[in-house]
């Protein structure tokens, strides 16, 4: 009798310290369970195929015993939420939101401390998080690292860059886990801050891809308050541990309780367009706190920006595009400066002829002529223009033509000068009726010794996206830690570049054609890039023909990236001159929209083709854009997301019979057909290329 019982109990414990959680679909399921020493676990599966094997879970404290043990668990707790919400601006005007939750609350005898970790499983992932309530024996508290264990099933081919706590701006290497090893990459690749601490970390999103064709994406969510989470890879046995970016002192976040970490994700399908349309990133962000979002506004912007990279202008007034030429500190112009008064005034008239919404000036402030690689902390003030560019004038006749002046925030990293100036910065804007700001955040951080992707500079970004919110202003950053979904609380927040832009093109080894075929599904899950797309004069040798540099796709692919690169604000990033040479093609980026109702993800492999279609917000225009990687693609799509019983002329653009991304890039053609929701249609899509397609109803 007595054995009967004490097997009944054992199994009571059991049941008690092992939990299950299921989508509302129930194809994946979330197993968490106490292992026999106390250690909080958890596994996924998705259709009874296991996904993550057992893999544990912990935090540890700087100068305190570990949170990673020795716990019981005090209760278990279940709901369910299934909800839609709107954008202020998106791919689609409502975003479902629909998932099981389990919150389990632990607490560790010998230190009398508590620890809740809560799990929510959505259709296509997992997502869990630490929360840390208040309670006497944990107040202010330090954490030396974090502990979450991927234990993966298998040798998964992945998209992966170097675990770089200062940057993002590499192109993606595809390779087995196996054979991740940063120590055998070429780093001649135009980056100019890196700091790669190890052979074996990457950063996340990692996006992955079972031998049995299971997608699996590892990423994280509403990162608040703590440092960007990078991946250390076991390469033997396929396991994943988190990475905290530490700050100048080593230290990986200070906090004080109650408070939260982000959340960590594993998106799962057997269809790579669950992953790369999913909005459970945003999900898992708070709602938007700003009250009167009238001011965040979807805007198309041409710029004094593309001719400084190839070498038409420069950014400082000497015209020497030296940024560590000091000099006697004098002014001295040379005629090469790009943003004066009369040069901006010639991309307004062409912004205003052409429909587009704003004018984007770089190198208009005092500073340009040492900036960069000094470490030096008083570089720009934000509001001091050089003598050839006139704010006043330039605003009052942008404002003469219907056109809003955009902002250009270059910090040089000097993160401590920025937010001392930033109130005079915003007050400037404000003043000459500015809508929007382009930060830039190019070289080594000050405070001295802080990484682009450490907790302060987290707090940093947020903060600033909190200050523009302050003044209704918009921000888009450059060279930031990437995006976790913050822009759902902060839609402000318009856009970040946060990855490998188009810009490395025009002087560095460039960006292979497969890199916008995985963009989507890695940086893009977080939030909208600006990759400043639209440029026709492919190659670099078309200003010096000394040069080899070009960018590698077609022109044709250049128009698609304006709907597979997702963001309310989008650049036509080319020279005017080049635009008129090729006034057929442009029409597409003229007529494109940027703020969307509805998004259907038609086809979708990471790395080698991603093809989408978008319905404008408050219209009734269509538009599809289809890419591919180094290698042509010949495809069929059915146009079923279009309005049954009407018609549509569809203008494609597309490339030309000899168009190759190396060697005929420029070769397009453009047709009309007439279209139903019935019709299938051909693409065919050139080495690097892609299609894109504008469908305007027939009335």
């Amino acid at each position: 009798m007595k054995k009967i019982v004490s097997i009944a109990l054992l199994m009571v414990i059991s049941l008690v310290n092992a939990q299950s959680v299921p989508s509302p679909s129930k194809n994946i399921s979330l197993d968490f369970k106490l292992s026999s020493d106390g250690k909080p676990t958890y596994s996924v599966n998705y259709k009874n195929q296991s996904i993550v094997k057992e893999s544990t879970l912990a935090i540890l404290l700087k100068g305190l015993p570990a949170l990673d043990a020795n716990f019981r668990i005090d209760s278990i707790g279940h709901h369910k939420i299934n909800e839609t919400w709107q954008p202020v601006l998106g791919e689609q005007s409502n975003i479902k939101n629909n998932y099981n939750q389990m919150t389990v609350a632990l607490s560790q005898p010998s230190t009398k401390r508590k620890i809740n970790i809560i799990f929510r499983v959505f259709d296509e992932g997992v997502a869990f998080r630490y929360e840390f309530p208040k309670q006497e024996k944990l107040n202010y508290f330090i954490i030396s690292d974090e502990k979450s264990q991927f234990n993966l099933t298998g040798n998964h081919k992945t998209f992966w860059i170097p675990g770089d706590y200062d940057s993002q701006e590499y192109a993606y290497n595809e390779t087995n886990i196996s054979e991740i090893d940063n120590s055998k990459l070429d780093l001649n690749n135009g980056i100019g801050v890196k700091s790669i601490a190890s052979s074996f970390r990457v950063q996340s999103p990692l996006m992955m891809k079972s031998s049995d064709g299971i997608y699996i994406n590892i990423f994280e969510a509403a990162v608040i308050n703590y440092p960007l989470m990078h991946l250390d890879v076991d390469t033997k046995n396929f396991a994943l541990s988190s990475n905290l970016v530490p700050n100048a002192l080593g230290d990986k976040a200070y906090l004080q309780t109650p408070c939260v970490s982000p959340w960590r994700t594993i998106m799962v399908s057997e269809d790579a367009r669950d992953i790369v349309g999913s909005k459970m990133i945003l999900n898992l962000n708070e709602p938007c706190k700003i009250d009167d979002t009238s001011f965040i506004k979807p805007m198309k912007y041409v710029g004094v920006w593309w001719e400084m990279h190839v070498g038409k202008s420069t950014w400082d007034y000497a015209g020497s595009q030296n940024a560590q030429n000091a000099a006697d500190g004098s002014l001295k112009p040379s005629g090469k400066h790009g943003a004066t008064t009369e040069n901006t005034k010639r991309y307004i008239d062409f912004a205003a002829k052409n429909g587009f919404d704003g004018v984007l000036v770089e190198g208009w402030n005092v500073g340009w002529e040492d900036w960069f690689g000094n470490w030096k902390e008083e570089v720009f003030d934000f509001t001091t223009p050089y003598p050839d560019y006139n704010l006043k004038e330039v605003n009052d006749y942008a404002k003469s033509k219907g056109i809003k002046m955009i902002m250009h925030h270059e910090t040089s990293g000097s993160v401590a000068n920025y937010e001392r100036h930033l109130d005079r910065a915003l007050n400037l804007m404000k003043e000459y009726g500015y809508p929007a700001a382009k930060s830039g955040y190019v070289g080594r951080i000050i405070p001295r010794g802080e990484f682009h992707d450490g907790q302060t500079m987290v707090n940093h970004f947020n903060f600033v996206a909190r200050r523009f919110a302050d003044y209704k202003l918009m921000v888009n950053s450059h060279e930031s830690s990437r995006p976790t979904g913050y822009s759902r609380t902060y839609p402000n927040y318009i856009a970040a570049e946060a990855a490998r832009g188009n810009e490395f093109n025009a002087w560095s080894v460039g960006n292979p054609p497969m890199h916008e075929t995985i963009l989507p599904f890695t940086r893009l899950l977080g939030g909208p890039m600006d990759y400043t797309p639209g440029i026709f004069e492919i190659k670099m040798s078309y200003y010096d023909k000394t040069k080899t540099e070009q960018v590698h796709t077609t022109l044709a692919k250049q128009l698609a990236l304006y709907l597979t690169m997702y963001s309310p604000l989008q650049m036509a990033a080319d020279l005017p001159e080049n635009y008129e040479r090729y006034p057929d093609a442009f029409q597409f980026i003229k007529d494109v929209a940027v703020d969307w109702q509805d998004s259907k993800y038609l086809e979708a492999e990471p790395g080698d083709y991603l093809t989408v279609a978008r319905k404008e917000k408050n219209g009734e225009r269509w538009f599809l854009g289809a890419i591919t990687d180094e290698n042509a693609r010949k495809t069929e799509l059915k146009l079923n997301f279009l309005t049954p019983n009407k018609k549509y002329k569809a203008i494609i653009y597309q490339d030309g019979k000899t168009a190759d991304w190396k060697t005929n890039p420029i070769n397009y053609e453009i047709k009309t057909i007439e279209v139903t929701s019935k019709s299938i249609i051909k693409l065919s899509l050139a080495n690097g290329g892609g299609t894109a397609i504008s469908f305007q109803p027939i009335n």
